[in-house]
């Protein structure tokens, strides 16, 4: 099992009609990750803090649609947490968010994951938001001592960053000795400020970068570096791109646990996914019926996993 730890809110994007209208949609960095990974047939689960109102019980249902178990989810009565994405002309997107008081950042440390969890994967706001922040922090710790692979997305949102170099500092200090994989974009790096032998130095046996249309970059410890060219598409837009691009990873290192990482095909395997959720409005990633030519363990066909609505056998009783 892989379990993704993070928010679940809701995205508040631009909709067709009268202009300044939004339309709800199910977000969150980690959120997206653990509903991408349940579409490519991952055996997953969601550990967060989701609020009991209306939109927190419409972003569980898509959990359970997507096939994640939720038995890791706390509850609150606390609002769930609101962002809104601006678009530029290119589909790339900047957010604003309405955070206070909110229920998923009131998250505590389980006292256990479930027996056979082999990766963890973190990031985005719940890196940020007290008290929540420190109780992610306490289960990445634990759990990489335990031996799990652990990925980190940092994607940073400076809208919601009070002290800058504090959250450089605990980065570096705190979160990258216990991650195993990093994966970041070219502006999480620009923002951090750091290189990629310094991350590597301080604990990552991988890095990767995702740099847009250019595609995706890997180095790792052992001095290797590969790259995959990003799909040729139509972008409605980028959201839960980069996400996507974690659950494929974790879904192809998850594969073949101990043995040797073909980087290029992961790499490839992430990029077709993640050119697929920009074909569409808002974060919604790829079943695996999707990318059956390339399936997690190197062969080719169906891929498994979830099949989207459109390719579901209609009965005829």
């Amino acid at each position: 099992m892989i379990v993704v730890g993070g928010e679940a809110l809701i995205d508040l994007v631009p909709a067709a009609g009268p202009p300044g209208a939004l339309l709800p949609r199910p977000g969150g960095g980690p959120y997206n990750t653990a509903r991408a990974l349940g579409r490519l047939g991952a055996d997953v689960a969601f550990c967060s803090r989701v609020s009991t109102d209306g939109f927190g019980e419409s972003l569980l249902a898509g959990l359970r649609a997507a096939g994640v178990d939720v038995s890791l989810v706390q509850r609150g009565p606390e609002p769930t947490t609101l962002a809104v994405p601006s678009l530029a002309p290119d589909g790339s997107a900047s957010y604003g968010f309405y955070v206070e008081g909110t229920a998923d950042r009131l998250f505590t440390l389980p006292p256990a994951l479930p027996e056979g969890v082999r990766a963890l994967a973190l990031g985005t706001c719940s890196l940020v938001l007290e008290p929540g922040a420190s109780a992610y922090e306490a289960l990445l710790r634990r759990e990489s001592r335990r031996g799990l692979l652990t990925l980190l997305d940092p994607n940073i949102r400076p809208a919601l960053i009070a002290d800058p170099a504090g959250h450089r500092a605990r980065f570096t200090d705190r979160l990258l000795p216990h991650t195993g994989v990093l994966k970041l974009s070219e502006e999480d790096a620009a923002w951090l400020g750091g290189r990629v032998g310094d991350w590597l130095a301080a604990g990552p046996s991988a890095v990767v970068l995702t740099r847009g249309a250019a595609g995706l970059t890997v180095w790792t410890r052992e001095g290797a570096e590969h790259s995959a060219a990003a799909r040729p598409v139509t972008v409605a837009d980028t959201i839960g791109a980069g996400d996507t691009v974690n659950a494929a990873l974790l879904h192809r290192l998850t594969a073949a646990p101990g043995g040797p990482v073909d980087w290029p095909d992961v790499l490839a395997y992430a990029a077709h996914a993640a050119a697929l959720t920009c074909t569409r409005p808002g974060a919604e990633p790829p079943y695996a019926a999707e990318l059956g030519a390339q399936r997690p363990d190197g062969g080719r066909g169906p891929a498994g996993g979830r099949t989207p609505p459109s390719c579901r056998a209609e009965r005829s009783d």
